[in-house]
This record gives C-alpha cells, structure tokens and sequence, in this order.
C-alpha cells in the first residue's frame, strides 16, 4: 500500500469508493485549511467533500449529506504497518 490516500474515498461500505483496508489506517482530511472529523466522502480532483446535515436521516437510516467544494486534502494519521 502506498502512503498516498486515494483520489475519492468513502465511509459507506455500500458505496463503490469503500476501501476498508484504506480506511484502516485511519484517514484524515483538511478542508480549505481546517481538520475536519465529520467527512462521509471526499474527491481530491473534483475538489468536494460530502459531510452530514445535522441530525437528519434519510429514510433507509443513514445521515443526508451536503456537498461542499474547496480545497481538498487527505492524509494518513498512522504511519504504514510493516
């Protein structure tokens, strides 16, 4: 594995972009400049990242997002395993 985050990555394990292994290693992301800890979603090239709304759900359970555009970037928190 490389010490590269993907280009878009999710949290949703019914989502194409879900990458457990990725997610392991515990991601982090600054958006714009600030730490953010509440990101479901993120894409570097397209520049958005997706974040819950409040406490709403949608109907199936999960939280209903928003999609913010600005400057994005991921970053692992741990070092890779040997």
């Amino acid at each position: 594995m490389t010490d590269t985050p993907p280009d878009r990555l999710s949290v949703n394990p019914s989502s194409p972009h879900y990458d457990e292994a990725v997610l392991a290693r515990d991601v982090g992301i600054r958006f714009n400049g600030q730490e953010k800890t509440n990101v479901e979603e993120y894409c570097v090239s397209e520049g958005w990242i997706r974040v819950a709304a409040g406490k709403a759900k949608d109907r199936a359970g999960r939280p209903i997002t928003i999609k913010l555009k600005g400057t994005v970037e991921p970053y692992f928190k741990a070092p890779a395993a040997p």
